[in-house]
Protein backbone atom coordinates (compact mmCIF):
# COMPACT_ATOMS: atom_id res chain seq x y z
CA UNK A 1 0.00 0.00 0.00
CA UNK A 2 0.84 3.43 -1.14
CA UNK A 3 2.13 5.88 1.71
CA UNK A 4 1.83 9.09 -0.41
CA UNK A 5 -0.66 11.52 0.07
CA UNK A 6 -3.44 10.95 -2.05
CA UNK A 7 -4.20 13.49 -4.87
CA UNK A 8 -7.48 13.96 -6.87
CA UNK A 9 -7.15 15.51 -9.80
CA UNK A 10 -10.38 18.28 -10.64
CA UNK A 11 -10.05 18.81 -14.56
CA UNK A 12 -11.82 16.05 -16.94
CA UNK A 13 -9.88 17.38 -19.82
CA UNK A 14 -7.67 14.18 -20.68
CA UNK A 15 -5.25 16.35 -22.52
CA UNK A 16 -4.83 18.41 -19.31
CA UNK A 17 -4.97 15.33 -17.18
CA UNK A 18 -2.01 13.70 -19.64
CA UNK A 19 0.09 16.63 -19.07
CA UNK A 20 -0.46 17.02 -15.18
CA UNK A 21 0.42 12.98 -13.88
CA UNK A 22 3.65 13.82 -16.35
CA UNK A 23 4.51 16.95 -14.37
CA UNK A 24 3.58 16.02 -11.10
CA UNK A 25 6.20 12.33 -11.06
CA UNK A 26 5.94 10.56 -8.00
CA UNK A 27 5.10 12.80 -4.90
CA UNK A 28 1.73 11.86 -5.11
CA UNK A 29 -1.05 9.18 -5.59
CA UNK A 30 -2.86 10.76 -8.54
CA UNK A 31 -6.13 9.52 -8.76
CA UNK A 32 -8.95 10.72 -11.42
CA UNK A 33 -11.83 12.94 -11.20
CA UNK A 34 -15.00 11.22 -9.29
CA UNK A 35 -17.42 10.52 -12.40
CA UNK A 36 -20.26 11.44 -10.56
CA UNK A 37 -19.40 14.76 -9.10
CA UNK A 38 -20.80 17.67 -11.61
CA UNK A 39 -18.97 19.86 -13.61
CA UNK A 40 -17.30 23.11 -12.22
CA UNK A 41 -19.50 26.16 -13.07
CA UNK A 42 -16.40 28.41 -14.34
CA UNK A 43 -17.22 31.72 -13.46
CA UNK A 44 -14.99 33.76 -11.75
CA UNK A 45 -13.20 36.95 -13.00
CA UNK A 46 -9.54 35.00 -12.83
CA UNK A 47 -7.55 32.23 -13.42
CA UNK A 48 -6.93 31.85 -9.17
CA UNK A 49 -10.71 32.36 -8.69
CA UNK A 50 -11.64 29.65 -11.10
CA UNK A 51 -8.69 27.41 -10.02
CA UNK A 52 -9.36 27.43 -6.14
CA UNK A 53 -13.12 26.87 -6.57
CA UNK A 54 -12.27 23.32 -8.94
CA UNK A 55 -10.26 22.79 -6.61
CA UNK A 56 -12.09 22.94 -3.63
CA UNK A 57 -15.31 21.54 -4.74
CA UNK A 58 -13.20 18.54 -5.46
CA UNK A 59 -11.27 18.36 -2.02
CA UNK A 60 -14.92 18.91 -0.58
CA UNK A 61 -16.54 15.97 -2.33
CA UNK A 62 -13.45 13.46 -2.20
CA UNK A 63 -11.90 14.18 1.78
CA UNK A 64 -8.76 14.34 -0.43
CA UNK A 65 -5.94 16.75 -1.61
CA UNK A 66 -7.35 18.51 -4.85
CA UNK A 67 -5.18 19.78 -7.66
CA UNK A 68 -6.99 22.09 -10.26
CA UNK A 69 -5.53 24.36 -12.83
CA UNK A 70 -6.81 27.28 -14.85
CA UNK A 71 -5.23 28.52 -18.20
CA UNK A 72 -5.85 31.72 -20.07
CA UNK A 73 -4.05 32.95 -23.23
CA UNK A 74 -4.13 36.79 -22.92
CA UNK A 75 -3.34 38.03 -26.80
CA UNK A 76 -2.32 41.83 -26.27
CA UNK A 77 -4.00 42.93 -30.18
CA UNK A 78 -7.45 41.79 -28.50
CA UNK A 79 -7.51 43.57 -25.43
CA UNK A 80 -6.72 40.70 -23.21
CA UNK A 81 -8.99 38.24 -24.60
CA UNK A 82 -9.84 34.91 -24.87
CA UNK A 83 -8.18 35.59 -21.24
CA UNK A 84 -10.15 33.64 -18.55
CA UNK A 85 -12.64 32.54 -21.43
CA UNK A 86 -10.04 30.44 -23.54
CA UNK A 87 -11.78 27.30 -23.21
CA UNK A 88 -14.91 28.81 -24.19
CA UNK A 89 -13.68 31.54 -26.88
CA UNK A 90 -16.14 30.42 -29.45
CA UNK A 91 -18.74 29.50 -27.39
CA UNK A 92 -19.46 27.39 -24.53
CA UNK A 93 -19.56 24.24 -26.49
CA UNK A 94 -16.69 24.87 -28.48
CA UNK A 95 -13.78 22.49 -29.97
CA UNK A 96 -10.27 23.21 -29.70
CA UNK A 97 -10.77 23.93 -33.64
CA UNK A 98 -13.38 25.98 -33.17
CA UNK A 99 -11.33 28.12 -30.55
CA UNK A 100 -8.00 28.69 -32.77
CA UNK A 101 -10.47 29.59 -35.96
CA UNK A 102 -11.76 32.04 -34.04
CA UNK A 103 -8.81 33.18 -32.93
CA UNK A 104 -7.15 33.50 -36.51
CA UNK A 105 -10.43 35.26 -37.73
CA UNK A 106 -9.43 37.69 -35.04
CA UNK A 107 -6.72 38.65 -35.78
CA UNK A 108 -6.85 38.37 -39.77
CA UNK A 109 -4.31 40.70 -41.19
CA UNK A 110 -2.60 41.42 -38.02
CA UNK A 111 1.56 41.88 -38.56
CA UNK A 112 3.85 39.50 -36.10
CA UNK A 113 4.36 42.66 -34.40
CA UNK A 114 0.52 43.17 -33.28
CA UNK A 115 0.40 39.03 -32.61
CA UNK A 116 2.28 39.06 -28.64
CA UNK A 117 0.17 36.94 -26.54
CA UNK A 118 0.92 35.22 -23.13
CA UNK A 119 -0.26 31.84 -22.01
CA UNK A 120 -0.51 31.82 -17.99
CA UNK A 121 -1.75 28.83 -15.67
CA UNK A 122 -2.77 29.31 -12.16
CA UNK A 123 -2.72 25.60 -10.00
CA UNK A 124 -4.27 25.58 -6.77
CA UNK A 125 -3.52 22.04 -4.45
CA UNK A 126 -6.66 21.98 -1.77
CA UNK A 127 -7.01 20.03 1.69
CA UNK A 128 -9.99 19.15 2.31
CA UNK A 129 -10.73 22.10 4.87
CA UNK A 130 -9.51 24.61 2.46
CA UNK A 131 -6.33 25.70 2.69
CA UNK A 132 -3.46 24.99 0.51
CA UNK A 133 -0.90 26.41 -2.41
CA UNK A 134 -1.55 28.19 -5.43
CA UNK A 135 0.88 28.59 -8.40
CA UNK A 136 1.69 30.55 -11.76
CA UNK A 137 3.37 29.92 -14.70
CA UNK A 138 3.50 31.90 -18.11
CA UNK A 139 5.37 32.01 -21.70
CA UNK A 140 5.52 34.69 -23.76
CA UNK A 141 5.32 34.13 -27.64
CA UNK A 142 3.37 35.35 -30.16
CA UNK A 143 0.21 34.23 -32.28
CA UNK A 144 1.16 32.40 -35.53
CA UNK A 145 -1.06 33.05 -39.43
CA UNK A 146 -1.67 29.62 -39.43
CA UNK A 147 -1.56 26.34 -37.58
CA UNK A 148 1.89 24.40 -37.69
CA UNK A 149 2.02 20.86 -35.90
CA UNK A 150 0.06 18.47 -34.79
CA UNK A 151 1.41 17.64 -31.35
CA UNK A 152 -0.51 19.24 -28.19
CA UNK A 153 -3.52 20.53 -27.92
CA UNK A 154 -5.89 23.75 -27.59
CA UNK A 155 -3.92 26.38 -28.97
CA UNK A 156 -0.88 24.70 -29.14
CA UNK A 157 -0.34 24.83 -33.40
CA UNK A 158 -0.95 28.76 -33.08
CA UNK A 159 0.87 29.31 -30.53
CA UNK A 160 5.05 30.09 -30.84
CA UNK A 161 6.85 31.05 -27.61
CA UNK A 162 9.35 33.35 -27.57
CA UNK A 163 11.84 31.19 -26.11
CA UNK A 164 13.18 28.31 -28.26
CA UNK A 165 13.67 27.57 -31.40
CA UNK A 166 10.85 28.72 -33.35
CA UNK A 167 8.73 25.90 -32.58
CA UNK A 168 5.01 26.49 -32.23
CA UNK A 169 3.47 24.06 -29.09
CA UNK A 170 2.25 22.13 -31.55
CA UNK A 171 5.41 20.74 -33.36
CA UNK A 172 7.78 20.22 -30.28
CA UNK A 173 7.79 16.90 -28.58
CA UNK A 174 5.81 16.54 -25.20
CA UNK A 175 9.35 16.48 -23.61
CA UNK A 176 10.59 19.99 -25.13
CA UNK A 177 6.90 21.71 -24.41
CA UNK A 178 7.61 20.90 -21.04
CA UNK A 179 10.81 22.63 -20.93
CA UNK A 180 8.78 26.06 -22.01
CA UNK A 181 5.01 25.67 -21.17
CA UNK A 182 3.04 27.91 -18.56
CA UNK A 183 1.46 24.70 -17.11
CA UNK A 184 5.12 23.26 -16.25
CA UNK A 185 6.40 26.20 -14.98
CA UNK A 186 3.28 26.64 -12.56
CA UNK A 187 3.92 22.78 -11.75
CA UNK A 188 7.21 24.05 -11.10
CA UNK A 189 6.21 27.11 -8.82
CA UNK A 190 4.40 24.63 -6.52
CA UNK A 191 7.27 21.78 -6.13
CA UNK A 192 8.99 24.66 -4.61
CA UNK A 193 6.26 26.06 -2.48
CA UNK A 194 5.82 22.07 -1.09
CA UNK A 195 9.59 22.04 -0.62
CA UNK A 196 9.13 25.19 1.83
CA UNK A 197 6.03 22.85 4.32
CA UNK A 198 5.59 19.94 5.78
CA UNK A 199 4.31 17.28 2.95
CA UNK A 200 2.90 15.15 5.98
CA UNK A 201 0.23 18.23 6.62
CA UNK A 202 -1.58 17.10 2.93
CA UNK A 203 -1.90 13.59 3.66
Amino acid sequence: MSNRPVLVLASANPDKVGELIDLLGDRFEVQPRPADLAETIEDEPTLTGNALKKAIEVAEFTGQIALADDTGLFVDALDGRPGVHTARFAGPDATYEDNVEKLLASLDGSPEDQRAATFRTVVALIRPDGTGLTAEGEVAGVITATRRGANGFGYDPVFQPTEGSGATFGEMSADDKAELSHRARAMASLETALGQVDLSEFG
